[in-house]
């Protein structure tokens, strides 16, 4: 039978584990910083996103938009930091060698980020088009 003690022991001395959650919350902030610092893509979805709340501010958006707006640009940005880690994983594990399966999972994970980013464009239709129209056509 497994000691529970050597468990809990083993897993404290694991690479990286948080000390306590001022720890998580730095790893987790540090992994922003990196790919804000080396994706250039989310730099741009950043912009983005920026750029929409502003717009949305100008539209005058409702609650219920705002929220909408909001869980899309996140949801773009989240897909992103995984296609990101994904991408370092798997360069990780390859290194210069091409891989049949290596280029599938950073394809798809790079197609999760294209779906989100298509998403958002229709989300951003659907509650701008009728501001934009009022304000054209009125």
């Amino acid at each position: 039978m497994i000691n529970q003690n050597n468990i809990r022991r083993e897993k404290r001395e694991s690479f990286q584990t948080s000390r306590d959650i001022f720890a998580s919350f730095k790893f987790a902030i540090d992994g922003l910083i990196y790919c804000f610092r080396t994706t250039r893509n989310f730099r741009i979805q950043i912009s983005f996103g920026v750029l929409i709340i502003i717009t949305s501010l100008f539209f005058k958006c409702s609650l219920n938009e705002y929220m909408i707006i909001i869980s899309t640009i996140f949801s773009v940005l989240i897909l992103e930091l995984l296609n990101t880690s994904i991408e370092s994983i798997v360069d990780l594990n390859v290194k210069k060698n091409f891989n049949k399966l290596a280029k599938i999972s950073k394809d798809c994970s790079a197609a999760s980020v294209l779906l989100a980013s298509l998403n958002s464009i229709f989300v951003a239709a659907f509650i701008f088009f009728p501001k934009i129209k009022l304000i054209l056509f009125n």
